[in-house]
């Protein structure tokens, strides 16, 4: 049974950080491109960064040198180091992943699976 689980979100004032996990189990972590989206409620959802199983990650333009995605195939684990953080920043997060490209990451990719989300929430 494949399972993504989130961690790490919390409360934090503006210009602190975070650093989010997922653990991911169940499926090949190989075969798959794996991600962050967030989404604030009536708004729609915002892909925040992606790696591909080779490391090449892309991140949207609003968290470019701020956040840092990364994978670590031993652990099964994606996180996403946040620093800097901005109330508009404030979201829940959800990790996801995407078999679409064997490993790689289409653009935007399209996860078939998702964890259940954590929140950030970034006060001024």
């Amino acid at each position: 049974q494949v399972h993504l689980a989130e961690s790490g979100g919390g409360s934090v004032h503006a210009g602190g950080s975070l650093k989010l996990s997922c653990v991911v189990s169940g499926l090949p972590f190989a075969d798959y491109c794996l991600g962050w989206f967030r989404q604030v409620p009536g708004m729609e959802r915002e892909l925040v960064a992606t790696i591909d199983n080779y490391g090449q990650t892309k991140y949207t333009d609003s968290v470019k040198g701020r956040f840092t995605i990364s994978r670590d195939k031993v652990k099964n684990t994606l996180t996403l180091q946040m620093n800097s953080l901005e109330p508009e920043d404030t979201a829940t997060y959800y990790c996801g992943a995407d078999r679409r490209w064997a490993g790689g990451c289409a653009d935007p990719p399209v996860f078939d699976y998702r964890g259940q989300g954590t929140q950030v929430t970034v006060s001024s």
